[in-house]
């Protein structure tokens, strides 16, 4: 339910959240730890550095780290600015009328499924990845 790219940068958040207090590590060492390209990885940590859930450095010791701890980073934080599933909050099968008093066929067991999918997305954290008490494709 949610992209390749937002699995990759949740496995990266992980990673990180391993790392000591302080401690940076590059886009290429996490790269080949989660299997992902490089270059690809690389921007989508400065995305997420730039939605303020990682801190970058440049030069000789520099890369990312968490700029929280990782207890307080939720799933939700690292998903929703690729790919944004806040907007699920519209009609699965993309009525503009669709609420309670109108339903959709689908209205009813989507927003049970969407309440549930979302609520463990906001009640996973990184730590809880880092942990592997969570596991992603």
């Amino acid at each position: 339910m949610i992209s390749k790219t937002s699995i990759n940068a949740a496995k990266a958040l992980a990673v990180l959240a391993s790392l000591p207090d302080q401690e940076y590590a590059g886009a290429s060492s996490i790269a080949r730890e989660i299997g992902a390209p490089q270059n690809y990885l690389g921007k989508l940590l400065k995305v997420l550095a730039g939605e303020g859930l990682l801190v970058s450095q440049k030069g000789f010791g520099g890369g990312f780290r968490l700029a929280r701890p990782a207890s307080e980073i939720s799933l939700y934080d690292v998903v929703e600015p690729i790919d944004k599933v806040s907007r699920w909050g519209n009609c699965f099968l993309g009525n503009g009328t669709c609420n309670e008093k109108e339903p959709c066929a689908v209205h009813g067991r989507w927003k049970h499924i969407r309440r549930e999918y979302l609520g463990f997305l906001r009640d996973t954290s990184v730590a809880d990845l880092a942990r592997k008490q969570v596991s992603l494709p």
